[in-house]
């Protein structure tokens, strides 16, 4: 199990002063804190991240990249992700008040350190992800709804189309609450649905596993061997995708202070779930269902029929929460621009219509292409690959680097130093090769299904 450390490995020199300083802050300014937002607890953060993080869209796919990578390629890889992640959201965290100032989004934290260059690079990364993660959602969101409706409905007419207009007509009505912070207690609910999915399915799943002959199961790498080459850089994109925070920089800005230290606790207790989830389903279901499980698990599962079904409830509630904080970036954007600009009114209703046109135009689109091609495991792959692993693996090693926070201890200091330029160049390389294996699969998808096709 994942620890809950009061400061993270290798902090505790360089954030002591400003610990104590925020600490101060927030003693003689608490009316302000509050004005500014900075309300939530550990608690909140915890809910925010784990929300964000361990979605079903997300860990769904991990017996399928298991299965494309063979066990010891496909366990390293997601040990190795994990532990990854976990450290570097704590970089991440530890730049809160790195130079004095708040930075209150991954944008303004990147163009802290980097410049208008790194702001620029940030926007487009988290944009990427952003749309590329709401995409593969509503592909999930859609197939767990469908196959609510064909448990009830054997000889039903509707598509999956259908259901990803319905999920999307839902998302636009949450899109209308104002901020992250609104969406707390909803995402606790979500978080409470993460345990109960991957529970569920969990025990399904070995449930499963059980009543199939084990003499037929084959964990051997299927396919010329190009096509294993290619299933393998597709794998390394899904397990980044697994693990794809955009948002830590917006989630800490909720929380009240010491905003850093809150948000330590907040991050390893939200890892500490993703770990008791994700190992476990990934494992069980490659062990299970072995070279054959497919890219979204629950496909893969047949009885009993109540607990699938249940499952692929606790998916769409989870799912719901996790597509919210994740087309926050995109919204507050180009509010940013229009709701502020002086031309535009500030009466409360003129605010409220803006944002409507804004999240309508955005559903639209995003539920347009989720419907027109509906590839969930190649959505999860290319998003991974160009979205999650530079913000979530490449990103936080560099800039935590580039900001100076380092060890007053030589030798740890050049310890860090390794270790983090080591994170920084191999999640690189799994970009570029997450990248080009879902680019070939898409582009073999699109020659043998037709667009809107019923999945």
């Amino acid at each position: 199990m994942v620890s809950q450390p009061s400061t993270p490995p290798h902090l505790t020199n360089v954030d002591r002063e400003e610990e104590e300083a925020e600490a101060a802050v927030a003693a003689a300014a608490g009316a302000a804190e509050v004005a500014e937002g900075g309300r939530g607890t550990w608690k909140h953060a915890a809910f925010h991240v784990a929300t964000t993080i361990a979605t079903p869209a997300a860990y769904a796919p991990l017996p399928f990249a298991l299965a494309s990578l063979g066990w010891p390629l496909g366990v390293s890889s997601l040990v190795s992700a994990t532990l990854a992640t976990w450290y570097s959201s704590l970089l991440i965290a530890s730049l809160w008040r790195w130079n004095g100032k708040k930075q209150v989004t991954y944008r303004h934290l990147a163009q802290s350190i980097f410049g208008s260059w790194g702001y620029w690079s940030i926007a487009f990364f988290q944009q990427v992800a952003s749309l590329g993660n709401n995409i593969a959602i509503q592909i999930a969101a859609g197939s767990s709804l469908k196959a609510i409706y064909k448990y009830y409905q054997k000889d039903g007419t509707l598509k999956l189309q259908h259901f990803i207009i319905f999920f999307g007509a839902f998302e636009l009505l949450l899109s209308q609450l104002p901020n992250i912070h609104s969406l707390r207690w909803f995402n606790a609910i979500c978080t409470f649905c993460t345990i109960g999915f991957a529970g569920t399915t969990i025990g399904v799943t070995i449930y499963n596993g059980k009543e199939i002959d084990r003499k037929t199961v084959s964990y051997s790498l299927q396919g010329s061997s190009s096509t294993k080459v290619f299933k393998a850089f597709n794998a390394l994109g899904a397990i980044a995708f697994s693990f794809g925070d955009a948002m830590l920089p917006e989630i800490q800005h909720t929380v009240r202070q010491p905003a850093r230290m809150n948000m330590y606790k907040g991050v390893s207790a939200a890892y500490t779930i993703i770990l008791l989830s994700y190992w476990q389903l990934a494992f069980c279901g490659y062990w299970a269902f072995g070279s054959d499980v497919q890219p979204y698990i629950l496909a893969s599962l047949t009885n009993p029929d109540w607990t699938i079904i249940m499952a692929n409830i606790f998916a769409v509630i989870q799912i719901a929460g996790c597509f919210q904080i994740y087309c926050r970036p995109t919204y507050a954007y180009f509010e940013d621009r229009m709701l502020h600009d002086k031309h535009t009114t500030h009466f409360p209703i003129g605010d409220r219509l803006v944002r409507l046109i804004l999240t309508s135009v955005y559903m639209v689109v995003i539920t347009l292409v989720a419907a027109a091609m509906p590839f969930f495991g190649d959505f999860v792959s290319i998003c991974g690959a160009i979205g999650f692993t530079p913000l979530d693996f490449v990103f936080p090693a560099i800039a935590y680097l580039k900001a100076g926070r380092m060890p007053k201890d030589p030798k740890l200091r050049l310890l860090v130093r390794i270790f983090n330029l080591a994170i920084a160049t191999w999640f690189s390389v799994v970009a570029i090769l997450g990248c080009i294996g879902a680019v070939r699969f898409i582009t073999e998808d699109i020659k043998t299904y037709e667009f809107f096709h019923d999945m």
